[in-house]
């Protein structure tokens, strides 16, 4: 299936998806995170959710990282350079919706994508490879690019993956993506854990 007749079938399958069902399965996601090996790091990239679009309630997973005192950034988009600038999320950040629907920091301390160890990565379908696909714009495959080499990359779905998704140079595979009720390993892309 190509790229866009992927999106457009996950897509619909969010939107079908109940308001309650959304917020259970996000839950379930970031109980199952906590069975992941990357606790031991400082630095954790996580995005927030476009709600209307269905993504995956990440706040349930920004109250473990909270918990466990990590330091923790978000990004806001620049669609005139396709580029994301990433911000320390403190108590006194102020977010604001951007027009795109993007809860994102008005202002902060700006962080460097090489010292950040892992990433809590947003998709819209991904394959049993590790390949993922967003909404085609490139932000988080350019974000990766810039990150540490030894970053873990971790997707985030409601769904299982698909057999096979065709994917491009430029596109940065997971090393893992957790769904409500399992963790997916991607081996050939696991980094030295």
């Amino acid at each position: 299936m190509e790229k866009k007749a992927l999106r457009l079938k996950y897509k619909k399958l969010r939107e079908e998806l109940s308001e309650e069902s959304v917020e259970t399965m996000s839950l379930q996601i970031a109980n199952q995170a906590l069975k992941l090996p990357i606790w031991d790091k400082t630095y954790y990239h996580i995005f927030l959710p476009i709600s209307e679009k269905k993504e995956v309630n990440t706040e349930y997973l920004l109250h473990i990282l909270q918990g466990k005192d990590k330091s923790i950034v978000v990004s806001k988009a620049d669609f005139n350079t396709g580029e994301m600038k990433n911000f320390l999320l403190q108590e006194n950040t102020v977010l604001k919706t951007s027009e795109y629907g993007i809860p994102e920091p008005v202002s902060g301390i700006e962080i460097s994508p090489e010292i950040i160890e892992v990433v809590f990565v947003p998709l819209l379908a991904y394959d049993k490879r590790g390949h993922r696909i967003g909404y085609g714009k490139g932000f988080y495959d350019r974000f990766l690019k810039r990150c540490n080499s030894e970053a873990i990359f971790v997707g985030l779905s409601f769904f299982d993956p698909e057999p096979e998704i065709f994917f491009e140079a430029t596109d940065v595979p997971l090393q893992f993506c957790i769904t409500p009720k399992k963790i997916v390993e991607f081996k050939n892309n696991s980094l030295s854990l």
